[in-house]
This record gives structure tokens, C-alpha cells and sequence, in this order.
């Protein structure tokens, strides 16, 4: 069983191999990406990685336009590398929504354990019934869970779909939305 999907974004095949050979043997599946054109054709329209690791200057989207791009529709944990390691670059990376960033070069040992620490977090997150944004969960009285915080549908246990497109997505967060609504509003006119 894999302990969860990484993609690692890195146009050096030395960091591409190092680090994904090492958490391969930690039991990750690893889905290297080249540039960010591979990486933004395997990220499409949903998120189907559980951590990405992004090169800040690779050819085509760079790490940074990727980060922003994912962060407006996720909050699966982002890492960035880079060699930049000036106090501006990193704030930069941190704004556009990285939740780490790494300095080239780096340990191998000290990248793995960031890893672990993003991903212990996201597990408390979606314990305590969240994923980092303020997303609804709407559990009809037909048994169906829309998970908006990791773009799920459930149908009494069973997962239904996973990754949904983002226009999907958007009508099903307005749905969520409007019951959540009118079971306020009708909660509030009997008087619970």
C-alpha cells in the first residue's frame, strides 16, 4: 500500500532520481515531471497527488506559476526547490501559496522529513474535518458525501468519482453552498 502519490516537478534528472528513489523506498508513489508542461498535463483539472515537490525555475510554467495555479483550486501540500536562496525568493514562494521551500543543494534525509511533516499535517486537517480551506461537506439524506476539500463523491461507503473537473467541482461547491443554506434557513423558521 503506498503511503500517498507525489509528483516531483524537476528539469535535473539528478534531483528527479535522488529524490524519488528515496521516497520510493520510504513506500511514495513518486510521478516524476521534466518541466512544468508535463508537470501541469499530469496535475489537468483535478489534483490527483497527495504532496507535490516543484522546481521554482524549470522551462516552461515555472514552479511558482504552478504553485499559484494549484493553490486557487487546492490545498494539497506544495514544496518548492530552488537554488535561489535569497529572503525575497523565499517569501515570494511562500506567497504565492508553497507550504515549504528547500535550497539547493539539500539533504535528501532532511527533504523526506519536510514530506512527512506536510502530510502528517494534512491528516490532522481532514481529521478535524478540514483541508486548510473552508470547503462544506454535504451528506444528503440519499447517502452521497461531497468532499469538496478532496474533490470526492461517496455513495453509502463506496467512492463514486475522485479528481472531479473543476467546472464539476464549482457546480457541486454551489450546491453544498445553497443546501447548507436552506437547511439554515429552514432550521431557523422552526425554531431549532
Amino acid at each position: 500500500m503506498s503511503s500517498g502519490r507525489i509528483l516531483i516537478a524537476d528539469d535535473e534528472p539528478s534531483v528527479r532520481d535522488s529524490v524519488g528513489y528515496a521516497l520510493a523506498q520510504e513506500g511514495f508513489e513518486v510521478t516524476p515531471a521534466a518541466d512544468g508542461d508535463e508537470a501541469s498535463n499530469l496535475l489537468g483539472d483535478g489534483i490527483p497527488f497527495d504532496l507535490l515537490i516543484l522546481d521554482i525555475m524549470m522551462p516552461g510554467p515555472s514552479g511558482l506559476d504552478i504553485c499559484r495555479d494549484v493553490r486557487a483550486r487546492s490545498a494539497v501540500p506544495i514544496i518548492v526547490l530552488t537554488a535561489k536562496d535569497a529572503e525575497v525568493d523565499k517569501v515570494v514562494g511562500l506567497e504565492v501559496g508553497a507550504d515549504d521551500y528547500v535550497t539547493k543543494p539539500f539533504s535528501v534525509r532532511e527533504l523526506l522529513g519536510r514530506v512527512r511533516a506536510q502530510l502528517r499535517r494534512r491528516r490532522a486537517k481532514r481529521r478535524k474535518g478540514g483541508d486548510g480551506h473552508d470547503l462544506p461537506r454535504a451528506h444528503v439524506e440519499c447517502r452521497v458525501l461531497i468532499d469538496l476539500a478532496i474533490n470526492r463523491l461517496e455513495h453509502v461507503g463506496r467512492q463514486l468519482r475522485r479528481n472531479i473537473a473543476k467546472r464539476s467541482l464549482d457546480l457541486f461547491r454551489r450546491l453544498a453552498k445553497n443546501l447548507a443554506d436552506l437547511l439554515c434557513t429552514a432550521r431557523s423558521a422552526r425554531g431549532v
